[in-house]
């Protein structure tokens, strides 16, 4: 396993999509880079979006770590701004719900699922 820099250790990108502001993330969210994540989603909330959409498509591992931040901004955020998941498949979708996140936050497969339902 290398140490560079990159996907592997929780790449995040951050852009607008109107009034949504979309954290795209790669790699691996864990304690090392969850801080990474909780401070993304707290630059994207300060241009007062409608929504926040946290981007887990390219994630190849999501800890606990990952998913409190998912859970402790939810709570930070909600309800004057909406956060939403982007996650499918065994890394991300299926622990999310295991653990009843999905629960609390709104889940979608696809980024464009999740544009489209807050648009409408």
């Amino acid at each position: 396993m290398s140490n560079q820099p990159g996907p592997a250790n929780g790449d995040i990108q951050e852009r607008r999509v109107g009034d949504i502001s979309v954290v795209a993330v790669s790699g691996t969210v864990d304690m090392i880079t969850a801080p990474k994540l909780e401070a993304a989603i707290g630059s994207a909330a300060t241009g007062e979006p409608s929504a926040i959409v946290v981007d887990f498509t390219e994630v190849e591992f999501l800890a606990s770590a990952g998913m409190g931040v998912l859970v402790a901004t939810h709570g930070d955020l909600a309800p004057a701004v909406k956060l939403v998941v982007v996650a499918d498949g065994p890394a991300t979708s299926r622990p999310l719900k295991l653990v009843g996140i999905a629960d609390v936050v709104d889940l979608y497969a696809t980024l464009d699922d999740a544009l489209a339902a807050l648009q409408s």
